[in-house]
């Protein structure tokens, strides 16, 4: 099977497939930031959410339902920076994942990835992990949303978790947008092979 990779290219796409997958689990995931409620733990993503309060009818209580799903509209999300940050990220998860599936098709098709094309494909890698970052750097202005001060005892604001901690998955994001913008948009400029000159 012919490969328009050279053997920094196949690196390039195993990479940008990695980082692709790690950003787009992370961004996925509702685990971003950690708190508690009535006792049960909670944790918050951009558009999910684990774990919500209920108004229990027969004991006339709250009681915390431990599930976890999306929030029922666009507009459910708990903060306008939330939902730009929710759009943002996602769009640049979709880039880096274009790109990384582009990239392990160059490992089995000929002449898909020339070292133009590479140089473009790794300007759209820099551009998604710029925009996961910008999600990422927008995140902690929802902080200060009612949903989450009820999570962080009342104390949380922008750019102030109170009690309140960062999750795993708001790490994992942020590493594979810039692992991406960092070594696959440098990898990407030798990734493809010098195209043939045909006589005409």
């Amino acid at each position: 099977m012919a490969s328009s990779l050279t053997c920094t290219g196949v690196i390039w796409a195993l990479l940008s497939f990695l980082c692709a997958a790690t950003s787009c689990v992370g961004f996925f995931m509702p685990y971003w930031l950690w708190g508690s409620q009535l006792g049960k733990p909670v944790s918050f993503g951009t558009f999910r959410r684990c774990s919500y309060p209920v108004h229990d009818e027969s004991r006339q209580m709250m009681v915390m339902v431990e599930e976890c799903g999306r929030y029922a509209s666009f507009q459910g999300i708990p903060s306008a920076e939330w939902r730009i940050c929710t759009i943002v990220t996602g769009l640049g998860c979709g880039l880096l994942l274009l790109v990384a599936l582009t990239a392990l098709m160059g490992c089995c098709v000929s002449e898909l990835i020339s070292r133009t094309v590479g140089r473009v494909a790794g300007g759209i890698q820099f551009l998604g992990g710029l925009l996961i970052g910008a999600g990422c750097a927008l995140y902690p202005l929802g902080w200060d949303s009612e949903e989450v001060r009820q999570t962080c005892g009342y104390v949380s604001g922008q750019f102030d978790l109170g009690k309140c901690e960062i999750g795993w998955a708001y790490y994992c994001t942020g590493a594979g947008a810039a692992a991406a913008m960092l070594l696959c948009t440098w990898l990407a400029c030798f990734s493809g092979k010098k195209q043939k000159q045909y006589p005409y």
